[in-house]
């Protein structure tokens, strides 16, 4: 099983995301696939993602029972933390005032 999830993604990306996956809620489409197809989609992401963000899950034989990847801007970034993926939060950007 995979998950990705978009944000900011052009109309183009996510009509395209619903031609594979099921859009189970706003820029958020599960499939499950072989990892050639995976790699295809993902292709097709980073493609067409422009100025937003992405996150792809899927399924795997890791200590999690998961591997991610990600793309774009986003405060939250993959980190290897000994072979266990985990999430990094960086801070936030300051206010100008």
């Amino acid at each position: 099983m995979m998950v990705i999830a978009v944000e900011n993604a052009p109309p183009r990306l996510r009509g395209r995301l619903a031609v594979w996956l099921l859009e189970i809620r706003a820029g958020v489409y599960v499939g499950d696939y072989s990892v050639k197809v995976r790699e295809m989609i993902w292709n097709n992401v980073e493609n067409g993602l422009e100025d937003g963000n992405a996150v792809m899950v899927w399924s795997a034989r890791s200590e999690s029972g998961f591997s991610f990847r990600t793309l774009g801007p986003n405060r939250r970034m993959p980190v290897d933390f000994d072979g266990l993926e985990l999430v990094s939060f960086s801070s936030p950007e300051p206010l100008d005032g």
